[in-house]
C-alpha cells in the first residue's frame, strides 16, 4: 500500500520548525533535463564543428586526435555538466534555474557534492532500458517524485516559490519601558532562534488561540529558563523578546497584536 500521491513535501529544521517544499514533478523536471540537454549538445557541437575543420586541413593525424578529444570531452560535459551545476549554484542547473527548480537534501538542506555525485552517477541506471523509462516509473510510483537518483542520495527536487520582502515586525501594544528593562539588554538567542521566533509571531492569527497558545507554552520556557526569567503570558513574551532582540527594526511595519 503506498501513501498517496501529494505536491509538498514537509520537512522539519534543526531548530523544529516545519516548511512545506512544493515537489517538481515529472513534466517540469523534463523541460529542465531538455533546457540542459540543449545547452550540453552547443558545448559539446561547438568544439566538434572547430576539431572536424582542424583535422580537415591538417591531415590524418590531427584528425585522429580530434576525435580522442572530442570523446574525453564528451564524457567530461556527460558527467560533470550536473555536478559542476549543482554544487556551485546550490543544487540548480540552467534547466533548473529557467524553471525555478533547485535540488536539496530529503531534510531540506543545501545539496553537498557527494549528494550531488551520487544522485548524476544513478542517471545512467535511470535511463534504461531507455529514455529514462526507469526513471520515470520509480518517479511515479513515489510520492515525492524522486528518481533513483534521488533515492540513493537522499535528495529531492522542490520548485522554489517567489517571496515578497516581508515587512518589519511590530509589537502592539507597544512594549512598555517597564517591559524592556525587565528583559536583558543582550539576549542568548540565536539568528536561526530569532527566525523561528519570527515565523511563530508572523501566523499569529493564523492559526486557532488553543493551538497558537500550545506552540508558545512549548517554546517560550526553553528561552525564559535561559534568561532567568518568568511570564504570565507565553505570546507576549515570546514577542518582547523578539522585539527586543531585533531592535528598531521589529518597531514599524508588520504589526502583531497581543
Amino acid at each position: 500500500m503506498h501513501d498517496p500521491l501529494d505536491t509538498t513535501a514537509e520537512v522539519e529544521s534543526p531548530e523544529h520548525v516545519r516548511f512545506q517544499h512544493q515537489l517538481a514533478g515529472p513534466a517540469k523536471r523534463a523541460l529542465a533535463y531538455i533546457i540542459d540537454l540543449l545547452i550540453r549538445f552547443v558545448i559539446v557541437a561547438i568544439p566538434a564543428v572547430l576539431l572536424s575543420m582542424a583535422g580537415l586541413f591538417a591531415g590524418e593525424h590531427v584528425a585522429g586526435a580530434s576525435q580522442g578529444v572530442m570523446l574525453l570531452l564528451i564524457f567530461v560535459v556527460e558527467w560533470g555538466y550536473y555536478v559542476l551545476f549543482e554544487v556551485i549554484f546550490s543544487g540548480r542547473t540552467p534547466g533548473k534555474m529557467a524553471l525555478r527548480l533547485r535540488v536539496v537534501t530529503h531534510t531540506g538542506q543545501p545539496l553537498g557534492i557527494v549528494d550531488s555525485f551520487l544522485r548524476n552517477l544513478l542517471r545512467a541506471a535511470d535511463f534504461l532500458p531507455f529514455a529514462y523509462a526507469l526513471g520515470v516509473l520509480v518517479m511515479g510510483r513515489d510520492r515525492c517524485f524522486r528518481r533513483l537518483g534521488d533515492l540513493v542520495a537522499g535528495t529531492m527536487v522542490i520548485v522554489e516559490e517567489r517571496h515578497q520582502v516581508s515587512e518589519p515586525l511590530r509589537v502592539e501594544p507597544p512594549p512598555s519601558p517597564a517591559e524592556l528593562a525587565w528583559l536583558p539588554s543582550r539576549l542568548p538567542l540565536s539568528g536561526e532562534e530569532l527566525d523561528a521566533i519570527e515565523l511563530f509571531l508572523r501566523r499569529s492569527g493564523m492559526l486557532s488561540p488553543a493551538r497558537e497558545l500550545e506552540l508558545a507554552e512549548m517554546v517560550a520556557p526553553v528561552f525564559a529558563r535561559r534568561m532567568g526569567l518568568t511570564f504570565t503570558n507565553p505570546q507576549r513574551f515570546l514577542a518582547l523578546i523578539y522585539h527586543r532582540a531585533r531592535g528598531a527594526g521589529a518597531a514599524q511595519g508588520h504589526g502583531y497584536r497581543r
